[in-house]
Order: structure tokens, then C-alpha cells, then sequence
């Protein structure tokens, strides 16, 4: 507008008003109104006067905002109440704010903007606050609540055999999209009050499938019934008659592994009274020794051998060792490896 139209429009808007005086009495009585297309937070409260447009928003914005934020999952959810967040909405502020846009401008240009029916054009932020540690701890239950390890699948080896423990699928929480997820709903008045929880699936590093690779073979050496047992792919597979140690000797209890083997091996003497004169000593392979065609060693020098003493199987007549027939000591030894488990009961 040029400068003589703006004096033009300024002395009819003083003819109009009656003088100056009428001009001042006019903006004074539009001190608390609201001018024309302005919101606050998606709410309409063009030309309201200021304590209309707080009970408006009491009603419109504060209601909703006042309803609880629900974190969902699958058929669970997790409520967080405005109580527990501590929101609250500064009405009289955002007002205020609403009234500073409305007068903005000088005396003559709102008065101008008001007869001649011009709009404000204004759109307020909500001030609203609330307890970010609040849902922080929502977060934390969530997580709590959700959250899984995964689970390796693994064998429990006992006097009873061999039994599986199956693999399980582990559960995260993506907590830090989840917070800012609740973040933005709490101040939200009109997004759902809803969010989804995002998680992520952990993977065990051994699965049920792969168990079987893992214990190809699995030795049990049941000392009361004189038995061996082979699990083959953590199945049953074959018994073996053996003999263990006697009495002050015995084959020692316990969970153990095959540590080496050998084809023939020489007998490395005990340094034991019960040795003799051949305590300390090395007997090569030959018929003198009684490690019979194979060793498979297990635990300070007890270990699985052949035996020719065939009628001591099924009774305690080792010094410690395991025996067995040449035929399935030979046998054996080609079905296990070194690390395979040996468990003695």
C-alpha cells in the first residue's frame, strides 16, 4: 500500500471511529480476542475472546491429552496413564501466545486488519509438559516384561543317558525407538494413543538342528551295570560289556572327554605300589602289554583299552581303566573322536 492510500485508510478509519478516541476504544475492546485463523495444536480458536478460547481447549486439547499412552504388544499392553507422566498443558501461556499474534502490528494496522475482516493466519504449538523419566520407566517395563535371551540348544549328559535341550528364539526391544515413539504421542492430540512395540529376534548360535553336529558321539559308562553306552546323533546306538576299576582303584565318576588316541599303544607304568617291579616303566606294544589294539585316554591316565582278559568283563577288575574286547575297543575307536563326551556314573 502506498503511502498516501495508507493516510487515505487511516482518516476514514478515524472518520469511522469518531476521532482518535474511537480508534483506541476500538483496539482496547479487542484487547483478549483472538484473531481470525488461528489454532493451537490442530484446535480452531479464531476470534474467541481469551477465556472462551481457554475453555475450548480445556475441552478439545486437554481432554485428549489427558487420556493414557498404551505401548502394545501382540496381546499385552503397557499403560502409562497422564497421572504417572505428569502432563500438563500451560492454557494460559498458549493463550497468551495466541493473543501476542493476534496484536501484532501496530494501533491503526490492527485496527485496519480488524474492519476490514483480515486474518492473523497463526498456528501455536501446544505447550505441554510432561515426565520423560516416566517413560523411560514405561521403557524399562516394557523391556522387562518382553525381553528374552536366546537359547542355545545343548545335550544334558547324566547316569540316564542323553537328553536335549531344545533352542529357543530370543526377544529385544528396540527401546530407543519405542521411547521416541511415546515421546511424541504423550504431546500428540491426535494421533492414537496407541503404539506398536518394535522388536527384534535374536537367534541362538546353535539350534536344535545343528545339536547333532555338534555331538556326533556321546560315550556313557554306566560302572554298576558294566555297560557302555554309544549315542550316535544323540540316539542310542550300541552297548558295550565292559569292566571297571575295583575296589581303592575305581574308574573315577565324572563328566570327561576322549583326550587322545592310539592304535597299539605303549602302557606308560603307573608309579603305584600296585605295579611292581613295573612301576614307572614303559611297556611297548606286544603280548606283554595289556592295552590291548587301542587307547582312547579320558582323565590322569585312566582311559578305554582293549583287554584279552575277556572273563573280567561285567565285573570291577581294572586299576582304574575301562576294558574292553578287542573287537569293540577296535570298533568303538573308529566311531568316536577326540572331545568326544565321556560321562562315568
Amino acid at each position: 500500500m502506498s503511502s498516501k492510500s495508507l493516510i487515505l485508510v487511516i482518516g476514514l478509519l478515524v472518520v469511522l471511529l469518531g476521532g482518535v478516541g474511537g480508534v483506541y476504544a476500538y483496539d482496547s475492546s479487542r484487547e483478549d480476542l483472538i484473531g481470525k485463523n488461528v489454532s493451537v495444536g490442530g484446535v480452531d480458536i479464531s476470534e474467541l475472546r481469551a477465556e472462551e478460547a481457554r475453555d475450548k481447549l480445556r475441552s478439545d486439547l486437554v481432554a485428549p491429552l489427558n487420556r493414557p499412552v498404551v505401548a502394545r504388544h501382540d496381546d499385552k499392553r503397557f499403560k502409562l496413564t497422564a497421572e504417572q507422566a505428569r502432563v500438563a498443558v500451560d492454557i494460559d501461556r498458549t493463550v497468551q501466545a495466541a493473543l501476542d499474534r493476534s496484536r501484532s502490528g501496530n494501533i491503526l494496522s490492527r485496527t485496519l486488519r480488524g474492519l476490514s475482516g483480515g486474518k492473523t493466519n497463526a498456528r501455536i504449538d501446544v505447550d505441554v509438559s510432561y515426565d520423560r523419566a516416566a517413560v523411560k520407566r514405561l521403557v524399562t517395563r516394557v523391556s522387562k516384561k518382553l525381553e528374552r535371551p536366546a537359547v542355545d540348544a545343548d545335550v544334558d549328559i547324566s547316569a540316564s543317558g542323553v537328553a536335549t535341550k531344545e533352542s529357543h528364539r530370543g526377544l529385544k526391544v528396540k527401546a530407543v525407538a519405542l521411547r521416541r515413539a511415546l515421546d511424541r504421542r504423550i504431546v500428540s492430540t491426535t494421533a492414537r494413543r496407541v503404539v506398536a512395540v518394535r522388536t527384534e529376534t535374536l537367534e541362538p548360535k546353535v539350534t536344535t538342528k545343528e545339536l547333532g553336529s555338534k555331538y556326533p558321539s556321546v560315550i556313557v559308562v554306566d560302572r554298576g551295570s558294566f555297560t557302555l553306552k554309544l549315542y550316535e546323533d544323540l540316539e542310542p546306538s550300541k552297548d558295550y560289556r565292559i569292566a571297571v576299576g575295583m575296589a581303592g582303584l575305581e574308574t573315577p565318576a565324572g563328566l570327561y572327554d576322549i583326550q587322545d588316541k592310539q592304535v597299539d599303544p605303549t602302557w606308560n607304568v603307573p608309579n603305584s605300589d600296585w605295579a611292581g617291579s613295573l612301576a614307572g616303566t614303559s611297556v611297548p606294544p606286544g603280548p606283554s602289554n595289556p592295552l590291548k589294539a587301542r587307547w582312547m585316554g579320558i582323565y590322569n591316565g585312566a582311559g578305554i583299552h582293549g583287554t584279552d582278559a575277556v572273563g573280567s568283563l561285567g565285573t570291577a577288575a581294572s586299576h582304574g581303566c575301562i576294558r574292553m574286547a578287542v573287537p569293540d575297543v577296535e570298533e568303538l575307536f573308529e566311531r568316536v573322536d577326540v572331545g568326544t563326551p565321556v560321562y562315568v556314573a
